[in-house]
């Protein structure tokens, strides 16, 4: 199975299983954070010899799993803003990937070669969509058509996101890159490991809690 499938492939499977976890709570989302904490500390003191690297990243871990228990557990909207930014991170991935491996282009840095603007514009586009999405699924939790993401606030939020969550996966590969390691770990066919899958998405899930506690969301 070539790479590109494997990613895909891996991007079907976790996305159910995560919002598994999520939709059941109480101690099946906690089981679920306590596991990603686990794994994610192994990978964090196995990949990883700087102590300043091994802290920050830690750090970023737990702060980001305990945004995802507060937003799961508060409120409705916070629930659905959560579900959200799960939804849109792996859609972001999936498109930078996409684009990026079928209209090539210029490089947007030496600290992630592979990275590519057309793979930017990818991540913005598919990240659109996941507005889309989140409002049919909300439609039909609370069995109400009333387009509450179709606004123009939430298409503006899902290219901040989008771009939060592609500055995440810069920052986790300009550490792996002092490293001079490529992936965090191999848990995940066409990913690498934990780190590698959820670089973005603790950036996310953060800067989610933040505009959530702020009031910018709802």
């Amino acid at each position: 199975m070539s790479n590109i499938k494997k990613r895909i492939f891996s991007s079907i499977i976790i996305l159910p299983v995560s919002l598994f976890f999520i939709l059941k709570g109480g101690n099946y989302i906690v089981s679920f954070l306590y596991a990603i904490l686990i794994l994610g500390n192994f990978e964090v003191f196995s990949a990883f010899k700087r102590k300043l690297t091994i802290i920050l990243i830690d750090l970023i871990l737990v702060i980001s799993l305990l945004a995802v228990l507060f937003l799961r557990n508060d409120t409705a909207s916070s629930f659905f803003l959560l579900l959200w930014v799960i939804i849109l991170t792996i859609l972001s991935d999936v498109g930078g990937y996409l684009f990026g491996k079928f209209f090539k282009g210029k490089k947007i840095s030496k600290i992630s070669p592979n990275k590519t603007y057309s793979g930017v514009i990818g991540s913005f586009v598919f990240s659109i969509f996941s507005v889309f999405v989140i409002d049919m699924i909300v439609e039909i939790f609370t069995g109400i058509d009333n387009n509450f993401f179709l606004k123009l606030k939430f298409f503006i939020l899902a290219i901040v996101f989008s771009t939060t969550a592609q500055l995440g996966d810069l920052t986790i590969s300009y550490f792996k890159r002092l490293e001079r390691i490529k992936d965090t770990g191999r848990i995940i066919p066409g990913h690498g490991g934990i780190f590698d899958r959820i670089d973005g998405l603790m950036f996310v899930v953060i800067l989610a809690y933040i505009l959530y506690t702020l009031k910018i969301f709802p």
